[in-house]
């Protein structure tokens, strides 16, 4: 398992009228928790669609549990339980800054050969990378 938290802080923009974050948003903040995730790998998406491999989005899935407000800062845990295989799985759990649980997500994402337009295995490089965190 894999296990990656980083912060973000609510901006202004982020936010609707009731001064809460819009919903849309935290489709934003898992793209964050995902590409610091793999930063924090030694990767990055840019690497990975250099050497032939995107990653589209199949299925997110957003539960609010309290709501995000304006300037409050964050923190975007990110977990990969599996192994990933052609698919690769992301858990985000949000917290505001009083530690509480405010959000959960679910995303599935494919790994692509922009190539051969198709889905493919995961880079090796991004395997090696990822591979001892679940022995």
């Amino acid at each position: 398992m894999y296990v990656h938290e980083t912060k973000i802080r609510v901006r202004y923009s982020e936010t609707d009228q009731m001064g809460y974050v819009y919903n849309g948003n935290y489709a934003q903040y898992y793209e964050v928790g995902r590409v610091e995730m793999l930063r924090s790998l030694g990767m990055t998406y840019h690497s990975m669609e250099s050497s032939g491999v995107m990653m589209p989005l199949l299925e997110l899935n957003s539960k609010f549990l309290k709501p995000a407000f304006y300037d409050q800062e964050l923190t975007i845990r990110t977990t990969v339980k599996e192994l990933p295989g052609v698919r690769i799985f992301f858990q985000y759990e949000l917290f505001n800054e009083a530690q509480e649980l405010i959000n959960i997500g679910l995303t599935t994402l494919v790994f692509f050969d922009m190539e051969k337009k198709k889905p493919c295995h995961p880079p090796e490089n991004f395997m090696l990378k990822i591979a001892p965190y679940f022995n």
